[in-house]
């Protein structure tokens, strides 16, 4: 698992457009990445997706309705990057079906690689996470993912793998 000493330096320009193409054991999804909104955000994820930080790690947790989350190498919901993003919250996007934020802890400023898309109405989450970005083709292989319980099924398979991310830059 790999790990990093700091956030990564702001590389990406705010002023061009990022997509991410995600390589599933279901299909392919696409986000639109939204520097505009989360520039720390986008960056961290640019950058942790092109060292191939998120190759092979799993969906660890999928609520149906609500949402699908990765981006922990560890697989428990509570591995990190080595690092934290402070908060860059926004009410200018709502979290509707499809919409991309940073997990995090109680603190508002310990968002690390960990992510998630909405699967439905999630208003309760407003204001209160990171929006980073929108899956704008690919929702039906988003809603397809599945993730173990570990507290009720210990023994079950792990989720559903990313196989890789592409980043694209215009």
């Amino acid at each position: 698992m790999k790990t990093y000493d700091g956030a990564p330096e702001q590389t990406i320009d705010p002023a061009k457009s990022y997509t991410a193409l995600l390589h599933t054991e279901r299909g392919d999804f696409t986000m639109t990445l939204r520097p505009d909104l989360a520039p720390k955000h986008v960056n961290s994820f640019v950058f942790l997706a092109r060292d191939g930080y998120y190759d092979g790690v799993t969906f660890h947790r999928v609520l149906p309705g609500f949402v699908a989350q990765a981006g922990d190498p560890t697989g428990t919901g509570s591995g990190g990057p080595g690092y934290a993003i402070p908060a860059e919250f926004t009410t200018e996007v709502p979290y509707t079906e499809g919409v991309v934020g940073a997990a995090r802890t109680n603190d508002p400023d310990s968002a690390g690689s960990q992510w998630f898309v909405t699967l439905g109405d999630a208003s309760n989450l407003n204001g209160q996470y990171t929006v980073f970005a929108q899956v704008t083709d690919g929702i039906d292989v988003v809603k397809s993912i599945t993730a173990r319980d570990p507290s009720s099924n210990p023994g079950a398979p792990p989720g559903d793998k990313i196989i890789s991310i592409e980043i694209t830059e215009a």
